[in-house]
């Protein structure tokens, strides 16, 4: 994989859990490798997302912040549980 995502989710002004809600639904329709851009406001996504990606063994490649958006870039991992 070369690195681009392969979608990106604006969830800029969603609080808690709606985020990560988009996030694990996008990730649902990848194959392993690909990689979602998500863009957010809530600062409760600084924990929810790492700890989402912990749980379900998706990959936290990069998280950033770019004025008043948290960017992060998640890799949909093999072998997902629905959890």
């Amino acid at each position: 994989m070369n690195g681009q995502p392969t979608t990106e989710i604006d969830a800029i002004g969603l609080l808690c859990p709606l985020p990560v809600l988009k996030l694990q639904k996008a990730l649902r329709g990848l194959t392993p490798g690909q990689q979602v851009r998500l863009l957010a406001t809530d600062p409760a996504s600084r924990i929810d997302v790492p700890h989402f990606c912990a749980e379900s063994g998706h990959i936290l490649k990069e998280s950033t912040q770019q004025q008043e958006t948290l960017v992060y870039l998640v890799e949909c991992a093999g072998d997902q549980t629905d959890s």
